[in-house]
């Protein structure tokens, strides 16, 4: 899977993450919990963890909905400028999606965490800062990134637990693919990247997905990075084309 670097904004969400990836692991495996929510950091630290139901270890790339069915996957959001508008044309043509959220995003912007899941949507851990390196790093702070994460979406949505990981840039690696499953988040892969993050234009987004589609039913778009606006185009063009030709649009296997 590609990895996706050179976008600058990132450096911005890893001195706001700095902070937060010292924290304890241990404090991050309990305060996950949507029982934790609105507790104070006193108390969260002394929770006793919920039950997690663990999940398969290996990436996920199928879809739910079998040989017809596309996952639509969203990255790197929360935005206060365009999730809405994906959020908005989702809406328009009743296709539910994936959200792969960076942590400091969802910590920032909880309303949009809670129109997500209020919309139907999934919710998929995608580390608290985006470092494409992470499969270079110490468990340690493979640890942080993943459970830190778990945290603040879950504490942003209200309590509703993101069910999948996704590594950034895929840099997943055997103890943080565990780490995930272990904590009912399935590692989630992908089929199809809709390069859209290059900025190449709503037609070269569009005809990218239609040629790796047969690759399998996983779509990589983006909702927060840089200018989306032809990732919104691409999919108020892509989502009743794709239903037309005869798919139906589902989440990825748990």
């Amino acid at each position: 899977m590609a990895r996706h670097g050179g976008r600058g904004w990132y450096g911005k969400v890893l001195g706001a993450a700095l902070g937060v990836t010292l924290l304890a692991a241990g404090a991050s495996v309990w305060t996950a919990q949507a029982g934790a929510v609105g507790s104070s950091p006193k108390a969260a630290t002394s929770a006793k963890p919920a039950a997690v139901k663990p999940v398969d270890v290996t990436i996920a790339h199928a879809s739910d909905k079998g040989a017809r069915g596309v996952n639509i996957t969203i990255d790197d959001g929360p935005d206060p400028r365009w999730t809405p508008q994906v959020l908005e044309v989702l809406r328009q043509y009743g296709v539910k999606a994936t959200f792969c959220m960076v942590g400091t995003q969802a910590q920032a912007h909880p309303d949009l965490v809670k129109q997500v899941v209020a919309d139907g949507h999934r919710l998929c851990d995608h580390s608290v800062s985006h470092d494409t390196t992470m499969d270079k790093k110490s468990e340690a702070y493979q640890s942080q990134q993943i459970l830190d994460a778990e945290r603040m979406i879950t504490e942003a949505s209200g309590g509703v637990r993101p069910l999948y990981y996704r590594a950034p840039g895929g840099a997943f690696t055997p103890y943080s693919r565990k780490l995930a499953a272990s904590r009912g988040m399935r590692p989630l892969g992908w089929n199809v990247d809709s390069k859209d993050f290059e900025l190449p234009g709503t037609a070269a987004i569009i005809a990218t997905v239609e040629h790796e589609l047969p690759n399998g039913p996983t779509i990589l778009f983006h909702d927060a990075g840089g200018d989306r606006a032809e990732t919104v185009e691409a999919l108020r063009r892509l989502l009743p084309r794709l239903r037309d030709q005869g798919y139906v649009f589902g989440f990825p296997v748990r």
